[in-house]
């Protein structure tokens, strides 16, 4: 390599982008479903209790399935309650929620249509409801390319009980990542084992040298909460699912919007979709 060459790869793999902490703000909650408003009041007290760790100062507003009947009604609950966090559940005004294929109208138009958090829970006539909100212990954020997203890191330590655990994950996609080294295979110039080797290594230090200073800066923050360091390669969906499940995970938080598209960011639907009995904090 020459030197040239070599002086810029050892400046650029020390360049790192350390971990921001600002703590997130969450005052108002609105708790969206399509029940009667004793039904709903008392979901919305399910989660209160389940979300404990947001604290006794947030404004909590329950909204029966009146105000929430037509997709149309949905942004104008949105713009009276202004709140920092929308909780609601799959098949919203729709008996879908029994079949594991969609999110249903709503849920799609709220991720995508609002900027604001959305919190995904179990349907409240699925079993797993119960099972689902014992506490916020064990949180998992999970991101295609996890080096530098502050805000998801912020999200899911501020919904990490005191105490508990925060798995920060990044899993490279070994299909994406193959596609690169076959096309590299065909240049001559270029020593495809070494490469294979050396850029997994590098793709995989990035991460991990990223979650190392989230861990340092939470760390002098006096945040009482264990950060751990999932960095691997896999397919991606199978992967994460097997993560979440082995793991135990309490609550799993995802980015879902891209800047040049409406549609749902990256593996944020088939999550969504897969995971139905696992709250999801969608950003």
């Amino acid at each position: 390599m020459p030197n040239v060459d070599q002086f810029e790869s050892v400046f650029k793999s020390a360049a790192k982008t350390p971990y921001a902490y600002d703590p997130v703000k969450i005052g108002r909650v609105a708790v969206l479903t399509d029940l009667e408003q004793d039904q709903a009041d008392a979901l919305t007290q399910r989660v209160r209790d389940w979300l404990v760790v947001l604290g006794e100062d947030v404004t909590w507003q329950a909204h029966p399935g009146a105000s929430t009947r037509t997709v149309d009604q949905l942004p104008e609950a949105i713009r009276e309650d202004d709140p920092d966090l929308l909780v609601t559940y799959r098949n919203l005004h729709s008996p879908g929620w029994q079949w594991p294929h969609t999110l249903g109208r709503r849920l799609d138009t709220l991720t995508q249509a609002t900027h604001k958090p959305v919190m995904v829970i179990p349907h409240p006539e699925d079993d797993a409801l119960d099972g689902a909100m014992q506490d916020t212990n064990r949180v998992m954020a999970m991101a295609d390319h996890l080096s530098g997203d502050h805000r998801l890191v912020n999200y899911a330590a501020q919904f990490t009980q005191p105490g508990g655990v925060m798995y920060l994950t990044h899993v490279e996609d070994e299909q994406t990542f193959a596609r690169y080294i076959d096309a590299i295979s065909k240049i001559p110039s270029i020593d495809t084992d070494n490469a294979r080797e050396q850029i997994l290594a590098q793709m995989l230090k990035e991460s991990a040298d990223y979650i190392d200073s989230c861990r340092r800066v939470l760390d002098e923050h006096d945040i009482d909460i264990s950060t751990q360091s999932i960095v691997t390669s896999g397919h991606l969906l199978s992967t994460y699912q097997l993560l979440v499940e082995q793991q135990t995970v309490d609550l799993l938080v995802i980015n879902t919007k891209d800047e040049d598209q409406s549609a749902m960011h990256g593996l944020a639907y088939p999550l969504a979709v897969e995971l139905r009995t696992t709250p999801l904090l969608m950003l």
